[in-house]
């Protein structure tokens, strides 16, 4: 399961809150000791930590994970790439455009609830 393939051929991300390193390295593809590794290597990456230091991820850190994977196995950037690009004016353009993304399903979802409350 921990191969370097495409992202595409990852499994879906279960609807939870948090997950483990263990579930983060299933679904992501990569192994524990890397998940720690980036978190050294890439700033924004920032699990919750609790208990005796376990790490929890949400959401918005495995799809950071699978970008950080993707430009580093299949896109061949290296590690100082990597960040730069998560960094550089392209992350913040594809930042806005996904927040402009879940403002209109958040008002769409508003719409919905409005008619089955009718």
């Amino acid at each position: 399961m921990l191969d370097q393939g495409s992202n595409s051929e990852l499994p879906a991300i279960p609807a939870k809150r948090y997950f483990t390193i263990g579930e983060v390295s299933e679904l992501c593809g990569v192994k524990p000791h890397v998940l720690r590794y980036w978190e050294q290597e890439f700033p924004a990456l920032k699990p919750v930590k609790r208990r005796g230091n376990r790490r929890y991820y949400q959401r918005h850190d495995v799809l950071m994970i699978r970008q950080i994977r993707s430009l580093l196995y299949e896109q061949g950037f290296t590690i100082t790439g990597a960040r730069q690009r998560l960094e550089g004016a392209q992350a913040r353009v594809e930042a806005s455009i996904s927040n402009q993304i879940v403002r209109q399903v958040r008002m769409e979802l508003e719409e919905v609830l409005q008619i089955l409350r009718r």
